[in-house]
């Protein structure tokens, strides 16, 4: 039997690799999980109310663009979040970003750019989703380092003139993961002034966007509504996962220009899985509340401030401005993640599991990325003993 080589060059997917460095070793304590970002604080209890009012809606297929009642609730959150004002045909409705962040480079990225095969940017470390739809397309992958040099942001500007000719997409995370960091309203107008002189489209992955320490991050869609370009060189995804603690809801969505939505809507009508219709429901009542997301806000910013009290006078402690990630310093982030292991029962994930080597350079060999998502006791524990076993 032939199977395709497409995929062949893809590492293990960072879990499976995890699984493999630590599980043969006895943890040396209690073991806690600070790999994943899974949001462990309350979901909005308003919303099994919402949830048993339309469970009839699983007796029927859903709609695959989205309900109208979950459509306005987020065109009205992004009034409200963004300014910017978007019809519904400028909306689609996901299953989770992950396949969106996929599939709209597989509805969007053309064949060729400048009769040559096409280039879609990545930063480097960065969402592993970003890394697949490029194989399947047979367009270049090139991953740009987002170090502390760049303030932990890929500086694309930087690139050749003639290899930016040839890109069609430009990932960009932000408030980024793992890092923290946050792409301002320079960078962003940087990035679609250099998007309209070479003629790509930005997909910005903005799903950790309502966690911040003091100032709301700005978003794409934002600068570009500000700037007056065209809504077709911008995508933004945005999740409730992280702003509503509901990773296992799977609802997303993308927001874009009217004829970028319509390609998108296209493919996933024939390969897309539409949110349950009862889902949707509970999707629109997320979007319309901001009291359980200030809430939520509040314990990540208390856990912001332990982290720089624990972790003041390690050499390259950087707090995350945004985000419930730690992005620490090590010699080696697969050593540190077994010695911690070993040594605390803490599992952290090793930053290179999350990059690629590029030249020289893997940007996450000398980092560790830990999940904030405990409840802020445990957490407490948890990074005191990460501190005293890593930074003695």
């Amino acid at each position: 039997m032939a199977f395709p080589e497409r995929f062949s060059n893809l590492p293990e997917y960072a879990f499976p690799r995890l699984r493999a460095l630590l599980d043969h070793h006895q943890p040396g304590g209690a073991p806690v999980a600070m790999t994943i970002g899974e949001p462990r604080h309350e979901m909005p209890p308003f919303l099994t109310d919402v949830l048993n009012a339309h469970l009839d809606g699983f007796a029927k297929y859903p709609v695959n663009e989205g309900i109208p009642e979950l459509l306005e609730a987020i065109q009205g959150w992004i009034s409200r979040r963004y300014g910017a004002s978007l019809a519904a045909e400028n909306l689609m409705v996901l299953n989770g970003t992950r396949e969106g962040l996929f599939n709209a480079a597989l509805a969007l990225c053309p064949e060729q750019k400048n009769g040559q095969t096409p280039v879609i940017l990545t930063p480097n470390p960065f969402y592993q989703a970003y890394a697949v739809a490029s194989l399947v397309l047979g367009a270049e992958s090139i991953y740009v380092p987002a170090t502390e040099a760049s303030g932990h942001l890929p500086d694309y500007a930087n690139l050749p003139a003639e290899l930016l000719d040839r890109v069609a997409i430009v990932y960009i995370c932000s408030p980024a993961n793992p890092q923290g960091s946050v792409a301002d309203a320079a960078y962003l107008r940087n990035l679609i002034t250099l998007a309209e002189r070479h003629d790509f489209q930005i997909f910005a992955d903005e799903c950790y966007s309502e966690i911040y320490r003091d100032t709301p991050p700005p978003g794409v869609l934002q600068i570009a509504a500000e700037m007056g370009v065209s809504p077709e060189r911008v995508l933004s995804f945005h999740s409730l996962s992280k702003r509503s603690n509901m990773p296992g809801l799977r609802s997303g969505f993308v927001a874009g220009g009217a004829e970028s939505i319509r390609r998108i809507r296209q493919l996933r009508a024939y390969a897309g899985a539409p949110l349950p219709a009862p889902l949707q429901h509970v999707a629109a009542a997320a979007w319309n509340d901001e009291k359980h997301v200030n809430r939520s806000r509040a314990l990540y910013q208390q856990k912001y401030a332990l982290a720089d009290r624990i972790f003041a006078g390690v050499d390259g402690y950087q707090g995350p401005e945004a985000g419930f990630f730690l992005w620490l310093p090590v010699e080696d982030g697969e050593a540190a993640a077994l010695h911690l292991w070993k040594q605390t029962g803490i599992r952290v994930l090793p930053g290179a599991y999350l990059s690629r080597d590029s030249g020289d350079l893997n940007p996450g060999k000398q980092f560790i990325r830990v999940a904030m998502v405990a409840p802020i006791d445990e957490l407490e524990e948890a990074l005191r003993r990460l501190r005293n076993c890593l930074y003695p």
